[in-house]
C-alpha cells in the first residue's frame, strides 16, 4: 500500500512538471487587474507617479532600455505615439527596468544622456531596485502595458507587428488598443507576444 502511494506520488509530481513546462506560470499583471502606482526617478531628476498625470484617460506604461536594439528601433514610434495620444490623455511613460550592474549601458546616466540625445517627450524613469517592473510581469524590452483611468490592464505586449521597418507595419496593436479604449470597447487582441530583450538582473 506505501509502494503504491509512494508511486502515485511520484506520478503526480512529474505530470505536474510536464504541465509547468507546457503551462508557465505567469506572474505579474493579467488583464483586468489594476496597477498599482509607483514613483520613480525621471531622467530630469523628477519623481513621477501616474498620480501626477490628472487628466490622464489612460496611461501608455512602455518598459524598455538604452542598449537592446529593439528597444531603439522603438524610440522614434514611441515620440510619435506620445506626441499623439498624450494630449488625447493617454500618456507614454517609459521605464527602464535594468540593473546598470548587469548592463552599464543601461545607468541612470546613460538614460539621461540618451533621452536628450532623442528629445523624448514622455518621461523616462529608472525602476532603481526593480520593484516595479515584477509587479506589471514585464519580461522584454520593450513591453508594453496599456491601462484605463482607473488603472485597469486593458492590453499587454508588443507596439505592433514589425520591430525592424516602422513603414512595413501591418498591425498597429498598441494604438489600436487605445483606439478601442476611447471609443469604450475592450481591446482586440488584449494580448500579443513581446519581441526584444530580456530584462537584466542580478
Amino acid at each position: 500500500m506505501k509502494t503504491t502511494t509512494k508511486l502515485f506520488a511520484i506520478i503526480l509530481m512529474f505530470a505536474s512538471g510536464v504541465l509547468c513546462a507546457f503551462y508557465p506560470v505567469h506572474s505579474g499583471y493579467h488583464i483586468g487587474d489594476i496597477a498599482a502606482d509607483f514613483e520613480l526617478k525621471s531622467t530630469n531628476g523628477d519623481m513621477v507617479s501616474m498620480g501626477d498625470f490628472e487628466e490622464a484617460k489612460g496611461f501608455v506604461i512602455v518598459f524598455t532600455c538604452n542598449h537592446c536594439p529593439f528597444a531603439v528601433m522603438y524610440e522614434d514610434r514611441l515620440i510619435e505615439l506620445n506626441d499623439k495620444y498624450a494630449p488625447q490623455g493617454y500618456p507614454v511613460i517609459a521605464i527602464n527596468p535594468n540593473d546598470p550592474d548587469v548592463q552599464p549601458a543601461d545607468s541612470y546616466e546613460a538614460m539621461q544622456e540618451r533621452a536628450e540625445e532623442k528629445a523624448f517627450t514622455f518621461p523616462y524613469l529608472f525602476d532603481e531596485g526593480q520593484n516595479v517592473y515584477p509587479k506589471f510581469g514585464a519580461t522584454r524590452t520593450p513591453h508594453v502595458f496599456l491601462l484605463d483611468e482607473t488603472r485597469k490592464v486593458r492590453y499587454i505586449g508588443a507596439i505592433d507587428d514589425n520591430h525592424k521597418n516602422a513603414d512595413a507595419v501591418e498591425e498597429k496593436y498598441l494604438e489600436n488598443a487605445i483606439e478601442a479604449l476611447k471609443r469604450g470597447e475592450a481591446p482586440d487582441p488584449s494580448e500579443t507576444k513581446a519581441i526584444g530583450c530580456s530584462i537584466k538582473k542580478k
